[in-house]
């Protein structure tokens, strides 16, 4: 079978009470990740949705002789997407269930648990005459007996008089009883039983969560004139990684709280957030937390350097970043590979084109409230994400682009290679020499064929070159801002070009001088991947053609090597550089030496030249013919395809495709969207914080509509010709929603009729 990753990076919106609902899709990306761990270790995935999802697995492969993992290395989360995404990649991260979740939500996240007792009313006539705002935020002039099902009116009746009688103009939410709950449900799921990590080894998975700095942090702009300004930015952006080392926590559970409760503190209904908060939690839990200072130091990074955490406000993640892409977009180009990988951005968007109360639109002019409210909270949650999908796709053209190209001109390039070499090249064994010989005889060939046009080339490396250092170097020191980074790589610039390392007016070979042939043997990283990645095309190629178990070896050595270069594009992997880099000035030589020997690409080489002379020694005449073309002519197609990718190189080398989870998507039950299926979305998207048969409801949903959309999305990995029927599709999502349907409704116990609904309309 051809091996394929559907690699999922997931973006997780924003929606307050609306969690509940996003909390069920979240539970059913876990369940299909763990069917295909299962499917790959020949495990039973027991009953549920997560045994239709492996059956799934299975018939991809025999229909279409692939085998496929699904895995989520990437979480970003906003708000209520931020709290989820949390959870969610622990489980990942460490084998355990989200069971506990679940009960999280349904029983601790209503009203009267979240209401602070501060501002909880004291008797019955606290600010009686703010009752009528109860009628008010049930939204669109209506009340609670025209909007609500009626055997829960009583409750959300009661709930929503108490909730308004509150102290207000202050929080009536808890800050201290959401942190709480975090590490409650942590705690729960430690004590699950515990299976193996969803993720293969040295696969890595980056978690980000956006929070808002309330009083921002000054960053530096450089103009024209004045030289220099500086502005107050807001966004911060707390990122957790496990590194891919099976054992390795993704973080302290005190951290995962802090940004879950920072990340969800939602204007006007919970306090800000701070850390006098969560070290008054983590002492009167007796949590024993060694690395606070390091984390800090890290979360907040400017009110660390400034002695300021104390005074640090944070809110609401989704503020300002609703729709967090960016640090998703970002964390693509640290990512291993081993197979073909299908890279999939999957965002989930609990209400699309859903509107405030408050600010609907209408053909009359916004009035007094309506304008505040939008300008103040809905507009920058709501704007469009526009900019983020265009940029994924212009990368995805860009990268098609150059595909076409390699395609058009391999024929001239395998010429190119065979006139260099001779059809004798084929018949000898690829022996380690003889590959650091043959790559050094193609290198000045190609060099000489660009001829005036290879020092632009070479000096395009090099400036990448440039640019990748002070990136890991920026994110090894963990010193953000652009004015670092700027200062990081006017220091790496300058100890380049006072060495000589970008001088290509050479005579001979492939015009570099001695110091920049150095150069580029000690620090030319991303010209070793971009080679291999090619090889690893090829291959791909090869397989859906031969259908050949003999490409393996080669296969494996392949991605072996590759994985051994990947590791040198992390910062966790220069840890120990971080004193020294937070130190660096205008000289960064002594930095250049240091990353040279902790990287020791030559000894790097040398091992991959070892796995490249076995695995292609194993190869028959035929496929070892059009692999050692591809390897030998690397150089040829890197000299016409890296000024189209501006020096950047490829990632995972395939274009990205994107996919959307939400209500108006799922119509394999029920259409109409959130307002058809959804109770959170009542008063103001707060609905399901006032009755737990509206948070069964959101629950129940989310899993169904989870299972609808995922199943799309796994079938859309197979190729045109391998379709199934749809019939047969449907099929497939009947017996998913049946499945989850059995297993909840033990535990849902206040929406019998909607159950009973389901299972007719399923049919």
């Amino acid at each position: 079978m051809q091996d394929k990753e559907l690699r999922l990076a997931l973006v997780c919106y924003g929606g307050i009470s609306l969690a509940v609902y996003m909390h069920g899709i979240t539970k059913e990306i876990w369940r299909l990740a763990r069917a295909s761990r299962d499917f790959r270790d020949g495990e039973d995935s027991g009953n549920g949705s997560q045994a239709v999802y492996r059956e799934l697995l299975a018939e991809i492969g025999e229909a279409a002789d692939l085998k496929l993992r699904v895995m989520v290395d990437i979480v970003a989360g906003a708000s209520a997407g931020g709290i989820n995404g949390v959870f969610l990649s622990q489980a990942i991260a460490t084998g355990q269930s989200l069971e506990p979740l679940t009960d999280m939500w349904l029983e601790k996240a209503d009203v009267e648990a979240l209401l602070a007792p501060a501002r909880a009313p004291s008797t019955r006539l606290t600010k009686f005459w703010a009752l009528p705002i109860a009628w008010m935020v049930a939204g669109r002039g209506t009340n609670v007996d025209e909007t609500v099902d009626p055997e829960s009116r009583d409750e959300v009746r009661a709930k929503l008089e108490h909730f308004v009688r509150s102290r207000w103009f202050e929080p009536p939410f808890g800050g201290e009883q959401m942190l709480t709950m975090m590490f409650d449900a942590l705690d729960a799921m430690a004590k699950t039983r515990v299976s193996p990590r969803l993720l293969p080894p040295d696969q890595p998975l980056d978690l980000f969560v956006t929070i808002t700095d309330f009083a921002g942090h000054p960053e530096r702009l450089r103009l024209n004139s004045p030289p220099e300004v500086v502005e107050t930015e807001h966004r911060l952006v707390c990122s957790f990684s496990d590194r891919g080392h099976i054992g390795d926590a993704l973080a302290h559970p005190a951290e995962l709280a802090f940004a879950a409760r920072a990340t969800s503190s939602f204007p006007g209904a919970f306090p800000p957030f701070t850390v006098a908060e969560i070290d008054k939690v983590v002492a009167d839990r007796k949590v024993e937390w060694s690395h606070r200072e390091a984390f800090l130091e890290h979360a907040l990074p400017r009110q660390y350097a400034a002695g300021a955490i104390d005074s640090a406000v944070l809110i609401d993640g989704s503020v300002l970043a609703n729709a967090p892409f960016r640090p998703a977009i970002e964390a693509l180009r640290e990512r291993p590979a081993r197979r073909q990988v299908d890279r999939r951005f999957v965002y989930i968007d609990p209400t699309p084109g859903h509107r405030f109360a408050a600010s609907n639109r209408s053909k009359e002019a916004p009035g007094f409230f309506q304008t505040i409210i939008g300008a103040l909270s809905e507009l920058p949650r709501q704007q469009p994400i526009r900019d983020n999908l265009e940029e994924l796709a212009r990368r995805s053209e860009q990268i098609t682009r150059m595909l076409a190209i390699v395609d058009k001109i391999r024929a001239e390039v395998e010429t190119q290679v065979v006139s260099l070499f001779g059809y004798t090249l084929f018949l000898d064994y690829p022996t380690p020499k003889r590959i650091v010989g043959w790559r050094r005889r193609a290198q000045v060939g190609a060099a000489a064929k660009a001829g005036y046009g290879h020092a632009s080339y070479g000096l395009l490396k090099v400036d990448g070159m440039i640019d990748r250092i002070a990136d890991l170097f920026h994110a090894i020191g963990d010193q953000p801002g652009p004015d670092r980074r700027r200062t990081i790589r006017e220091a790496v610039d300058k100890a380049v070009r006072q060495r000589g390392y970008d001088d290509f007016s050479g005579a001979g070979g492939d015009n570099a001088s001695p110091a920049t042939l150095d150069f580029l043997r000690k620090h030319d990283l991303a010209f070793r991947i971009r080679r291999l990645r090619l090889v690893a095309r090829r291959l791909t190629e090869l397989d859906a053609e031969h259908r050949q178990a003999e490409l393996t070896p080669v296969r494996d050595a392949v991605y072996e090597a590759l994985s051994a270069y990947l590791e040198c594009e992390r910062a966790e992997t220069f840890a120990e550089l971080k004193p020294e880099i937070r130190k660096l000035g205008a000289d960064a030589d002594p930095l250049l030496d240091r990353l040279a020997e902790m990287m020791d690409l030559p000894a790097l080489d040398a091992r991959t030249d070892e796995l490249l002379s076995a695995g292609l020694s194993a190869l028959s005449k035929e496929l070892r013919r059009p692999l050692l073309l591809a390897y030998l002519g690397f150089p040829f197609f890197d000299i016409a395809t890296l000024p189209l990718l501006q020096g950047e190189g490829l990632d995972e080398f395939d274009p990205i495709r994107v996919d959307r989870i939400a209500p108006d998507d799922a119509t394999a039950i029920r259409k109409g969207g959130a307002e058809a299926t959804l109770k959170g979305i009542q008063f103001n998207s707060f609905g399901a914080f006032f009755s737990r048969g509206y948070r069964e409801n959101d629950y129940l949903w989310g899993r169904l509509h989870g299972a609808d959309r995922l199943i799309d999305i796994v079938l859309s990995t197979l190729p045109p010709t391998s379709r199934l029927k749809p019939g047969h599709v449907t099929s497939i999502k009947r017996r998913a929603f049946h499945a989850i349907i059995d297993e909840e409704e033990p535990r849902l116990v206040n929406i019998a009729g909607l159950i009973k609904s389901l299972r007719e309309e399923i049919g």
